[in-house]
């Protein structure tokens, strides 16, 4: 609650102004707050509105021009702040045929979940892996990556980063490449070949918080999804929801986002639920529709949508559906700030 204001007291604060001070109390109400308040504002894009633009901005930059030619998904309520959340960043990548987006390297880790097209790759510290639809690609921090569409089609990825994150506490750096491509070291499937399969080489120590596997292909993660939808009941919040993790400590993929895939069965709703971390869903297969907060999305494959902090979601699926998800909760439960609430029927 705010303080009475009086002449004395405006005058004292307009003098100490000068001397980069501020009383507190004045603002107190608005930083402590009963419960999470955010700016960010649920919204939806759909990709039928916006394959088009993309490509478009196709026919107006080349990749290598852009460096990375991606049109931002921008929350609404974060107008000018580059985010989809307070601490993530999203937008979509377009490489046409032929094209190689140049290597370079950056603090800001980043993921790439595959939307559209099959067969690029894209080539992280000298190991190339190829894309398809759903699967979850991990670029680690400063880590050399590079993009090259050798296909006849297009190919689409949402890019997850945490830009805002690092932003906050002034640690961005960022180098490009020598070359357009950097050099392969590794074959493919080498990384998939040494963590992927239950096992790990015997002396083997992680030197970074990153899975080392850089690839989830979608094929074994809807594996395990159907394996659960067969053998468990629903989660009646999520319906049948895992995690992506690190092999070498079961953590998650990446130390400051985490990310998800879960099955919704047809004609399911999940009850409602809210948690701390502002949460971006990709619809990978199936239509329905979610509430966030007063919000009702209808979604179809592809669509995105974004859920801000502690507003509740529910979802309700028309035909058995698949969400991708990724959000921040890795940092919020490290510094032990994440909350979850789940609502009634």
């Amino acid at each position: 609650m705010a303080t009475p204001a009086t002449p004395e007291r405006q005058a004292f604060y307009d003098s100490i102004e000068g001397s980069n001070l501020a009383p507190l109390w004045e603002r107190l109400h608005r930083l402590i707050t009963r419960e999470p308040v955010t700016p960010a504002l649920p919204a939806l894009w759909r990709w039928a509105e916006v394959r088009p633009y993309l490509m478009q901005a196709g026919g107006l930059i080349t990749a290598k021009e852009a460096e990375r030619r991606v049109l931002i998904l921008e929350n609404p309520g974060l107008k000018g702040q580059t985010s989809i959340t307070h601490s993530l960043f999203a937008g979509l990548q377009l490489i046409l045929p032929g094209e190689v987006a140049p290597a370079h390297r950056h603090s800001p880790a980043a993921l790439r979940f595959i939307i559209e097209g099959e067969g690029a790759y894209t080539a992280v510290d000298g190991e190339r892996t190829t894309m398809r639809p759903g699967d979850f690609v991990i670029t680690p921090s400063w880590t050399w990556h590079d993009h090259g569409n050798d296909t006849e089609e297009p190919m689409v990825w949402l890019d997850g980063l945490d830009i805002p994150i690092v932003r906050l506490l002034d640690a961005v750096f960022a180098e490009p490449g020598e070359a357009d491509a950097q050099a392969v070291t590794r074959p493919e499937g080498d990384s998939t070949a040494r963590f992927a399969n239950n096992m790990l080489p015997v002396d083997w120590q992680p030197a970074v918080k990153t899975s080392p596997i850089f690839n989830y292909p979608y094929d074994r993660t809807r594996e395990s999804l159907e394996f659960l939808r067969n053998s468990d009941a629903p989660d009646p919040c999520h319906g049948h929801k895992m995690r992506y993790v690190n092999p070498a400590t079961g953590d998650w993929a990446m130390p400051t986002i985490g990310t998800c895939m879960q099955l919704l069965p047809q004609g399911f709703a999940t009850r409602p639920y809210r948690s701390t971390d502002g949460t971006v869903f990709v619809v990978v297969e199936g239509r329905g529709e979610s509430r966030v907060g007063d919000q009702v999305f209808q979604w179809r494959p592809h669509d995105i949508f974004v859920a801000p902090s502690w507003a509740w979601v529910s979802h309700q699926a028309e035909d058995e559906a698949v969400l991708f998800s990724y959000s921040d909760r890795p940092v919020q439960e490290k510094l032990g700030l994440w909350r979850e609430q789940r609502g009634n029927a």
